[in-house]
């Protein structure tokens, strides 16, 4: 998130990062199943699909030209959608469990970001940079995921609950307000670059953005930005 998207650090770290979700995703699976851990299994499907889309999503910026779902996007979609879909049932069965409203709340997420996936799988996506959007959200998303891990197991001196929920409730605005930042910045400026966490923070406190180039003409547009 602090390097600017495009470039050789950010898909660097990004595919470290998302790498490093597929590998603790491995070991929670294989820990879940050999301790019958219904929740952990869960949970980690639901935080291994918020990478995933957030990943898979670069290789259908242009479904126009062929860049479309393949049978492992719609394999882990059908995965994830099905685990979220239990998740939501055994929160409202179970409504009197402490951790209940841990598994309704992160279903109903689950779902919401699969079904926006199986929407874009069928029908191209509305606006050219909604893949853009789409990566913002989910991988920031995967990151809450593992600071609400990291959260539930150090932060020991916090309810349960709120170890839990606290990541999402505090990121989600975030997630908000930094995508639509940039709806309206590419809607008044189509060559606008793409810019890092830190970059984004430092517009908004008033501080001057140079850009790169000055003409418009040798600026990628936001859908080439990952190229």
């Amino acid at each position: 998130m602090a390097t600017r998207k495009g470039r050789n650090a950010h898909r660097r770290f990004g595919k470290l990062f998302f790498w490093s979700m597929v590998l603790t995703t491995g070991s929670a699976l294989v820990m879940a199943l050999a301790g019958t851990n219904y929740f952990l299994f869960m949970i980690s499907i639901f935080s291994f699909y918020l990478a995933f889309s957030g990943y898979r999503v670069l290789y259908r910026k242009r479904p126009q030209k062929g860049q479309t779902a393949n049978w492992l996007d719609w394999l882990v979609l059908g995965l994830t959608c099905i685990i979220c879909v239990i998740m939501i049932a055994v929160g409202v069965i179970n409504i009197s469990q402490d951790l209940s409203p841990v598994l309704i709340i992160f279903g109903l997420i689950g779902c919401f970001v699969a079904l926006s996936d199986l929407v874009s799988f069928v029908r191209y996506p509305k606006g050219k940079n909604q893949w853009l959007y789409t990566h913002m959200q989910n991988m920031i998303a995967a990151y809450i995921a593992t600071l609400t891990a990291f959260s539930v197991v150090n932060i020991d001196f916090l309810p349960l609950i709120i170890r839990w929920l606290w990541p999402t409730v505090v990121f989600t605005p975030v997630i908000v307000v930094w995508v639509n930042q940039y709806k309206k910045r590419f809607k008044a400026n189509p060559f606008e670059p793409e810019r890092s966490a830190m970059e984004f923070m430092k517009v908004k406190i008033g501080v001057r953005y140079k850009k790169k180039t000055k003409d418009p003409d040798d600026q990628p547009t936001p859908a080439d930005a990952e190229d």
